[in-house]
This record gives C-alpha cells, structure tokens and sequence, in this order.
C-alpha cells in the first residue's frame, strides 16, 4: 500500500530514490528528498508490504488536471511482481480526475508497467 512521505522515513526514501538513474549523488539525493518536503506541488510516497518499504514514487502536480511521474522505483529484490504497476493504480485513485505524464526517466519504467499514462 502506498504510504505518504514523511521525515522519519527519510533515509529509506533516499534508498529507494537511488534506484534512479539520476540519484546516485548524495547531494542529488538530499537536494530531492528537499524538494519533496517543501515544495507543496511535489508529492512522494512509500510502497510498503508487509514491514518492508519497497517502492517509491514520486509526482509533480503540473497544474489542475496533470500529475507528472518524476520518480518510480522498486527495490530491485522485489522486481518483476507488478509493483510498479500497483504503484500507478493507486496514485490514479489518489489523483482520479488527473491525466498522468511520464518524464523522460519515468517513461520506460511506466511503459514496463504495462500501464498507460
């Protein structure tokens, strides 16, 4: 189930964030993880099953009818059981009346999810 970002879960966020290809820096890390926590418009969440967090994604709240997918990553332990695809329905019941946008690093995970945006 998706959880909602919080400053006590900082360290697994960045975690789960350096699954990206873009966040291995720590400084790039901290400096999203930053961005999550005071930017209103930028919205993060946890996939938690069981006691494990294992997913991650974030989205940008574009404006009034688009939430864009910065983020979305599994551990890779926990790959390949649809996830990622759980991850997006439920951030479509989040955000219902939303039409969702991949970015250019989303876009191919999103597209592996089997899920269109």
């Amino acid at each position: 189930m998706l959880i909602r970002y919080k400053k006590i879960l900082e360290k697994i966020a960045m975690g789960l964030l350096s699954f990206m290809p873009d966040e291995k820096d720590i400084k790039k890390l901290q400096a999203t993880i930053k961005q999550y926590e005071t930017l209103e418009n930028w919205q993060l969440y946890l996939w938690k099953e069981e006691d494990d967090m294992i997913g991650l994604i974030g989205v940008v709240i574009e404006s009034e009818e688009t939430v864009l997918i910065q983020h979305l990553t599994v551990n890779p332990s926990f790959r390949n059981q649809g996830i990622g695809r759980k991850m997006l329905q439920q951030m479509k019941e989040i955000y219902c009346n939303k039409e969702f946008k991949a970015n250019d690093v989303t876009a191919s995970y999103v597209g592996k999810c089997g899920t269109e945006v």
